[in-house]
């Protein structure tokens, strides 16, 4: 298997995961809604909703944490990254991969089924509320959210190894983003001509590749430059 379908297949867990689990807040909207109104309207709230609130969010936050990694949507500290060529954004990016992510996962993953099995072994109940819900199945989240993350961040280990031997980075899976929103937006807007939408257009993907470290921050610059030139023309 080559490296890009490697990446591809990693890649394609990860976001069928991130995608499945985004519909639980749904979920959370609806029992929040249904809480908001036993509460305030009929007076009688449910002891336990805190505690299912609280698995449904930290559920939905763990298990889209591999696909917002492959997405590369982590917050990113790039006030010196985004100025390296991609060599030196993949090296940099590699040794914090082998220096921290590894280390902090392995650990993520071996105490998180530590506390799963301790949890499902005595049947644990949140002691919170009383007549706490069962948590043994929510603790079983951590070891799993780990092990996605993992395995997504081998993904990204192998795309930095590519990186410094082709010197660029590899594709990531497309997905719904703002900038697309943007797009949607200034399409249907009739105060907009085309030449200003398409602009505005470059400009914010020339932004997001930045950010998304697919590129570096003086092709930004060049972009920026390409804008006011055509500015100035027209």
């Amino acid at each position: 298997m080559s490296a890009q379908r490697l990446l591809r297949a990693i890649d394609q867990i990860s976001y069928w995961s991130g995608k499945s689990f985004a519909w639980l807040i749904l979920a959370l909207t609806f029992v929040v809604s249904i809480e908001v109104f036993k509460r305030y309207i009929l007076n009688a709230p449910t002891a336990w909703i805190f505690d299912l609130n609280s698995m449904l969010y930290g559920t939905l936050f763990m298990m889209c944490g591999a696909y917002t990694l492959a997405q590369a949507g982590h917050v990113r500290a790039d006030f010196v990254y985004i100025y390296m060529k991609p060599r030196g954004q993949a090296a940099l990016d590699l040794a914090l991969y082998l220096l921290f992510f590894i280390p902090c996962m392995i650990g993520l993953i071996y105490a998180g089924g530590g506390f799963a099995a301790d949890s499902w072994r005595i049947h644990e109940h949140s002691t919170v509320t009383a007549e706490g819900p069962p948590v043994y199945h929510f603790k079983t989240v951590i070891p799993l959210a780990g092990a996605l993350v993992m395995l997504q961040g081998l993904a990204e280990i192998v795309r930095c190894l590519v990186c410094l031997r082709t010197g660029a980075w590899p594709a990531r899976l497309e997905d719904v983003e703002e900038i697309d929103v943007i797009d949607t937006q200034l399409g249907h807007s009739q105060y907009v001509d085309e030449e200003s939408r398409r602009a505005a257009m470059e400009g914010a993907k020339a932004i997001d590749e930045a950010a998304r470290h697919r590129s570096v921050m003086e092709e930004g610059v060049v972009h920026e430059k390409a804008l006011e030139d055509r500015e100035r023309k027209t």
